[in-house]
């Protein structure tokens, strides 16, 4: 996502932001955000909206501290007004209403991040895009890796057969250096995997090669540790020679950050925004 979409989404996301009368609890209204996340009818959105109160109930969290069913009155046109219905929603109802859209559209990528966090600085926000993409990025190797592994385990190669068929596909993608060696040089802790060191850019090569492993596999029907290493190998060698050309060499990266840590964080952010964004309780009319 580049800076001037990124400012252009923040634009529009902070001109639909509003702030409860004597305090500094900001909320949006489920209208104006349907506008920005991309949806036509309110029919779809509400859709979404109930994904997302389910998100909270199952969080043990309590719905209506924040979402808000509103009545409020529009104009229609020649000075006429009617009543249509709404919710007032929190930072964190926005947040899960976010996590439950449709993905494939770019504003919902951008929402993730900008309810996820508790400011609206822009560089900020690009640093949380950043880390989102990585742990994205992360997530699909493991679920491609699960994949391989349950691939060739039909096909004759046991968990070890798997250890050395990985092994050998990093050597052919770090350029002969072992993932011991990697590990070693971006000073890995022993009993974590390298990948949780590695910058996206290197994490989505190793992705890419493994879903080619996985794709040639069953195209091939290829049987034995033999084979598949040989394609497995091939893969990325090919990954390999694509960064290259564009003056990418995947040993000589420096490390990122420990992507638990940044789990950690991503937590410890939810749980602020659930505590200092609800709603304050209605009072009772007696």
């Amino acid at each position: 996502m580049n800076k001037e979409l990124i400012m252009n989404l923040q634009s529009s996301f902070n001109n639909i932001v509003n702030v409860l009368e004597d305090s500094d609890i900001e909320f949006w209204y489920a209208r104006d955000l349907q506008k920005v996340l991309g949806y036509e009818r309110w029919e779809n959105f509400a859709n979404v909206i109930e994904k997302a109160k389910t998100a909270c109930k199952n969080s043990k969290i309590e719905v209506s501290d924040h979402f808000r069913d509103i009545t409020k009155m529009v104009f229609i046109g020649s000075n006429t007004q009617r009543a249509i219905e709404d919710i007032m929603l929190t930072r964190y109802a926005c947040y899960l209403i976010a996590q439950n859209g449709d993905s494939k559209k770019g504003q919902i990528s951008f929402a993730q991040t900008y309810f996820a966090i508790q400011t609206r600085k822009q560089e900020l926000i690009e640093q949380r895009l950043e880390l989102e993409d990585r742990l994205q990025a992360r997530t699909k190797l493991k679920e491609s890796e699960t994949e391989l592994s349950k691939n060739i385990y039909e096909r004759g190669v046991d968990d070890r057969g798997f250890g050395r068929i990985r092994s050998k596909g990093d050597m052919a993608l770090f350029g002969g250096n072992t993932t011991q060696n990697m590990k070693d040089n971006l000073k890995v802790p022993n009993k974590r995997p390298l990948a949780d060191f590695l910058p996206t850019i290197t994490i989505t090569a190793k992705n890419l090669a493994t879903e080619i492993t996985n794709h040639n596999v069953k195209q091939k029907n290829l049987y034995g540790e033999n084979s598949i290493t040989n394609e497995h190998v091939q893969n990325n060698e090919s990954v390999r020679g694509l960064l290259g050309e564009r003056g990418i060499k995947p040993e000589e990266l420096p490390p990122a950050e420990d992507l638990k840590k940044l789990e950690r964080k991503v937590k410890s952010d939810e749980k602020k925004m659930i505590k200092q964004s609800a709603l304050p309780k209605k009072k009772n009319n007696r």
